[in-house]
């Protein structure tokens, strides 16, 4: 394994060696680790009962360069 292992964030999905492999060939969708990242996110601020609103806009501070309603069509769209 390299020094420069990246932290899996699928670790509940796939293990570290099996993500650092398809990361390394470049078989790991970033948008779609993000996008699933974030809707895990809003599910445990959620849990924690803060309002879907604030839960969106404490998302919003880690990603600023994501709209209000793109996050909320993040999240909305990926829970059919």
């Amino acid at each position: 394994m390299s020094l420069d292992k990246i932290n899996n964030p699928l670790a509940e999905l796939i293990s570290d060696d099996i993500y650092d492999i398809l990361n390394t060939r470049g078989l790991i969708n970033k948008k779609s680790v993000r996008d699933y990242k974030i809707r895990k996110r809003f599910d445990n601020l959620r849990e924690l009962e803060v309002s879907a609103g604030d839960a969106i806009e404490k998302i919003r501070a880690d990603y600023p360069y994501l709209q209000f309603d793109s996050i909320r069509k993040i999240i909305y769209n990926g829970k059919k």
